[in-house]
């Protein structure tokens, strides 16, 4: 029957169709939008490259350009007043609501298309089709969709509409700025999401992204699933993709006691995943064990207490510093190691630009760490030894 269209599918039919097309959608947002164009994390094939225009032309009518200077700005600009869509700043209710308007909104500042949009495709087609019938192709999609899939198609289309502006530019944009897990302090509130992987392309994995933004891998973790990446590994293997750049190994080399300028630049270039550490190895156990010592009437100050001393700094609001000095007050231990972590991030921060500098305030940590007299301390002042920027030779 012509309501059915011309492919007469079953209701189980048109969901995979559906859930098909926007997965499409999602893996041009993920490869071609973000790491490719914003980040160039990686090199895609011109064949490929516009495939992807034209497929993000019929379904979200979003412009290279524009989303490319929006995202970048993003990172320049992350939860502060100039954050085209920061829910710290707008309030997660408007991101989550309006964040397609956010972005339609900052589309239509001209610097920042001139400051962020630059190396974005300016060719015959762009400048006279993809721009300038932005809506052409979702009308086309319309058409198409009807035609295939009969009144159905009205529904397919819709979601079709609705999957990046909700998904991409509320979840991702709203939720990975206010909930979920963090596997770094990153300066900014950035958070990893899960489980929807499958469903966002791995664009979830906001915290891993927003500390290593040039990253063409989101998974950090073992059970962390980006399917952006799998979709980039299957590119590569078809030549239709090289990666350029992905996140830095934390090289250790076992039984190495030395503290020297290889050392000093794996520590720099995996500052991370170093604090990270500093949670796992020296904050947990040492709050795990001062819990059990203080009384009752502090106790309930001592709850997210791990969570509260390795925090980024600029996260932390007012109440949260007072916790953290009633805290420090009833621990004297808690006290070194909150001090020393603050200390370990400002070498980097101020001495970074000299390696001979940064490596004389290493070892200088790293002595106050081993003649502490806390014993989770002088392990981790041990394993600071044992990076490398190379892995060790067999």
């Amino acid at each position: 029957m012509w309501y059915n269209g011309f492919l007469d599918l079953s209701a189980w039919q048109l969901l995979a169709v559906t859930l098909l097309m926007t997965h499409v959608t999602i893996v041009s947002v993920t490869v071609y939008l973000h790491r490719y164009s914003a980040h160039r994390a990686l090199e895609l094939n011109a064949g490929l490259k516009h495939f992807f225009r034209f497929w993000l032309w019929l379904t979200t009518a979003q412009n290279t350009r524009e989303w490319t200077a929006i995202h970048r700005k993003h990172h320049a600009k992350c939860e502060t007043v100039d954050d085209p869509h920061s829910p710290v700043i707008k309030g997660l209710s408007t991101v989550l609501r309006k964040g397609a308007e956010l972005y339609r909104e900052e589309a239509q500042n001209p610097e920042t298309l001139r400051i962020y949009g630059k190396n974005c495709p300016e060719d015959w087609i762009e400048r006279n089709l993809y721009s300038r019938y932005k809506m052409g192709g979702i009308v086309l999609m319309a058409v198409i969709d009807l035609l295939l899939f009969g009144t159905a198609g009205i529904t397919i289309w819709a979601v079709q509409m609705m999957w990046i502006p909700f998904w991409a530019a509320g979840v991702v944009n709203g939720l990975g700025h206010a909930v979920g897990y963090r596997n770094f302090e990153c300066r900014d509130a950035a958070t990893n999401l899960v489980p929807w992987g499958i469903i966002i392309g791995g664009e979830e994995l906001h915290n891993n992204h927003h500390t290593y933004p040039n990253s063409a891998k989101l998974s950090v973790k073992r059970w962390e699933f980006d399917a952006g990446w799998a979709w980039i590994k299957l590119f590569t293997w078809l030549r239709l993709a090289k990666v350029q750049r992905v996140a830095p190994i934390a090289h250790r080399v076992e039984g190495k006691g030395q503290l020297d300028m290889d050392t000093a630049m794996a520590i720099l270039n995996n500052r991370f995943q170093i604090m990270a550490q500093y949670r796992k190895l020296v904050i947990a156990p040492l709050v795990k064990q001062e819990l059990a010592k203080v009384d009752d009437s502090v106790r309930h100050q001592f709850r997210r207490a791990k969570r509260l001393l390795s925090r980024e700094t600029s996260l932390l609001e007012e109440r949260h510093h007072a916790r953290i000095q009633t805290m420090l007050e009833h621990s004297q231990s808690l006290k070194t190691i909150y001090e020393k972590r603050l200390a370990l991030q400002q070498i980097w921060a101020r001495t970074s630009a000299n390696g001979h500098d940064m490596l004389a305030a290493i070892k200088e940590w790293v002595h106050e760490a081993e003649t502490s007299g806390i014993h989770s301390l002088r392990e981790f002042a041990d394993q600071l030894k044992t990076y490398s920027l190379r892995p060790a030779t067999a």
